[in-house]
């Protein structure tokens, strides 16, 4: 409970310092992001966006405080035996029950951020009838694919004892690999529609330049984005065979065709760069080492009573060990981000280098403007949270 409280406060003391610095004034560089209207209505949206994490935060916080001091854990796994006496079973219905609950309980938030908050800023594509499809598809995928892997993790620890993480490691680390290469065609599709990139001046530019670098791209998808929201987004995925690059159609809508060559360029560069392996091989490491951690940790009877459950169970003791787990997972995420901000540089570098710095300069900028982002964040939230550098530092870097 200390270690959630913490975390609590420290995120929401970042989250003050941030909001301060909303009315900064903006840096020389950004001056042509917005026009006074348009950097009011920024400046809203961050306002309307902090009070609104406030009140989700606390409310999530008091309920699983709430959860704790009324054994509210232990409840469920009273309901979960008394359905069955299978230790998979059981482990199923306990984090389905609670999945199911949390889902229900947080989805009027969801609601309202979408067809409240979004709306009333512009960004909302979604319609109602989108919203509870994606809703069921997710329960769907969580139940079938979080199902089956959560089946075969209580099946390695009740069977394989002490090398229960080498075998779980070795599942996820498969399930990874194959989610990198396939998620484009299996995943993507069961929410997006996807459709390659017609001929046209844009695709050729794409070729030509992909043809400049030694990159092998045949594979251009556009993806419809606008069926949600109208910001804007492109990504890199696979390997081999299933290497492609996807554009969201908005992206397309609101860049020109240099600027979509330069973000393009700039996805060649992660590439080119060995990001994505680098971020594979590290997510398959930190996995290897929570896990051992957690076979350290998960059959100490004292995680069970400590959640107020008298018999030891696999789902009991990862419950606890996720929350004690949690301070060490803040600074694995934080080495992370510095890494991740480190690439986005030089990603940015690489398309400066092999096409050119200013469209990709301008449809940051652009992008920046249609997803009213915060150009004054505090440099400790940015610490904390940002996965890339600032719009500001990422133009100095361009154009030094």
């Amino acid at each position: 409970m200390a270690i959630l409280t913490i975390s609590f406060i420290i995120d929401k003391i970042l989250d003050a310092l941030n909001a301060r610095h909303y009315n900064d004034a903006v840096p020389r560089e950004l001056d042509d992001v917005y026009d006074e209207t348009e950097y009011k209505k920024s400046q809203d949206y961050k306002a309307t966006n902090y009070k609104f994490g406030i009140l989700t935060s606390t409310f999530s916080l008091v309920l699983t405080l709430a959860f704790f001091l009324f054994d509210g854990f232990a409840f469920v796994d009273v309901i979960a035996r008394e359905l069955s006496s299978n230790s998979i079973v059981i482990t199923l219905l306990f984090f389905g029950i609670i999945m199911i609950g949390s889902d229900i309980i947080t989805t009027p938030f969801s609601y309202y951020k979408t067809f409240v908050i979004e709306e009333r800023f512009g960004f909302n594509k979604t319609t109602k009838r989108t919203f509870v499809l994606d809703k069921i598809k997710g329960w769907f995928m969580t139940i079938v694919v979080g199902g089956g892997i959560l089946a075969l993790l209580t099946w390695f620890y009740e069977t394989t004892g002490q090398y229960f993480w080498l075998y779980a490691w070795g599942l996820i680390t498969v399930f990874t690999l194959f989610m990198n290469i396939f998620y484009s065609r299996l995943i993507v599709p069961l929410f997006n529609k996807q459709t390659p990139l017609e001929e046209g001046n844009l695709r050729t530019a794409i070729s030509n330049y992909a043809k400049t670098v030694g990159f092998s791209l045949d594979k251009i998808f556009v993806i419809d984005g606008s069926k949600r929201s109208t910001k804007a987004n492109a990504y890199f995925s696979g390997f081999g065979s299933e290497k492609r690059v996807t554009l969201y159609d908005t992206l397309i809508n609101d860049l020109d065709e240099e600027e979509v060559v330069a973000v393009l360029a700039h996805e060649v560069g992660h590439y080119k760069c060995k990001h994505i392996v680098f971020n594979l091989l590290a997510s398959v490491i930190l996995t290897g080492f929570t896990l051992y951690v957690l076979s350290l940790l998960i059959g100490n009877p004292m995680l069970s009573e400590a959640l107020g459950v008298a018999i030891p169970s696999f789902h009991i003791g990862l419950i606890a060990f996720a929350i004690l787990y949690s301070p060490l997972s803040e600074i694995t995420g934080l080495i992370m981000n510095w890494f991740s901000r480190k690439f986005e540089y030089q990603a940015d570098d690489y398309a400066k280098n092999t096409y050119k710095a200013e469209p990709l300069v301008t449809s940051l900028k652009k992008l920046s403007k249609n997803s009213l982002s915060n150009l004054t964040p505090h440099k400790a939230y940015v610490f904390m949270h940002y996965s890339h550098p600032t719009l500001l530092e990422r133009i100095r870097n361009l154009r030094g």
